[in-house]
């Protein structure tokens, strides 16, 4: 199995530990050895590959096991990781917004986590709708070590998902509702055909983007968010369908309800451009502060 090495440029605080632990989708870290490791498919499809992550300093240095051309993975790994941002712009949105300057100073280098890909969101979204998280985990990863590939990383074992071809191959699988089978073949089947190509749901409005995807068997509005916000790495979409955000926003804000639509909008707008990184560390840094004061 090829080798290689490439680096990740940083700009602003950044703090790997910070988003290897976050817990994000089926990644749940219980402690950080100074690696985080990926397992996925490329974005091009054309192959899994397993990922050792280190940080260096302003770089993020990465051990590459697998083949595929190099900088797509490079850019892949940036956009999971939310290495592929300006950090500096973000602390300067933070200083701005009195709460968030508290979580900004709380945890300066936190960056989202985020999927490896739309294909792979989907597909954990079949697996894991209606089972605690962490039997979907479980699910995942059996699924990944009987039918996808397996890397050895940093003395760890970690999966990669099969391969939409690999995925159409399964008819059955121990703990998965046969129900399941077909969307995961539909999703499979879409992603083949390019429909969840990060730069062709990028292209869209993101609210297109999300009415598209709600086409996949099994893919409704929540999950659609997170496919195409947290799937594709976007930073500035204002997500209504969590509703930890609004709690957040309620206890972090000090206000005496859940807000609204229209009240979180307007809490968002001093977020811009990053209404998406900010909900997402008020609800992952946001529960180390003190309520509001």
């Amino acid at each position: 199995m090829t080798t290689r090495t490439t680096t990740v440029p940083l700009l602003g605080a950044y703090d790997l530990s910070e988003v290897a632990l976050m817990g994000f989708g089926h990644r749940d870290e219980k402690s950080f050895d100074g690696v985080m490791r990926l397992a996925f498919c490329t974005d091009a499809l054309d192959g899994q590959v397993g990922v050792e992550v280190r940080q260096g300093g302003a770089e993020l240095n990465l051990t590459v096991h697998g083949d595929g051309d190099l900088d797509a993975i490079a850019r892949q790994v940036a956009r999971v990781v939310s290495a592929d941002h300006d950090g500096v712009a973000w602390a300067a949105v933070c200083s701005a917004d009195p709460v968030l300057a508290r979580v900004y100073a709380a945890a300066p280098g936190f960056r989202p986590s985020n999927f490896y890909s739309p294909y792979e969101a989907a597909v954990w979204a079949v697996i894991s709708a209606r089972r605690a998280r962490p039997q979907g985990i479980a699910l995942r990863r059996r699924l990944s070590e009987a039918h996808g590939a397996v890397f050895e990383l940093a003395g760890s074992r970690e999966a990669a998902l099969p391969m939409p071809a690999q995925l159409l191959g399964i008819d059955a699988f121990p703990g998965l509702p046969a129900d399941r089978v077909p969307r995961l073949h539909g999703i499979a089947r879409a992603a083949a055909d390019g429909l969840l190509d990060v730069e062709r749901l990028t292209a869209m409005e993101p609210a297109e983007a999300m009415a598209d995807v709600q086409r996949l068997p099994g893919i409704g509005p929540f999950y659609s968010a997170l496919i195409v916000i947290r799937a594709c790495g976007l930073t500035d979409v204002l997500s209504t369908q969590e509703d930890h955000t609004r709690a957040a926003v309620e206890e972090l804000y000090g206000l005496d309800h859940r807000p609204d639509d229209a009240e979180l909008e307007r809490i968002a707008e001093a977020w811009r451009p990053f209404r998406t990184w900010a909900t997402v560390a008020l609800g992952a840094v946001g529960s180390r502060l003190d309520a509001h004061v």
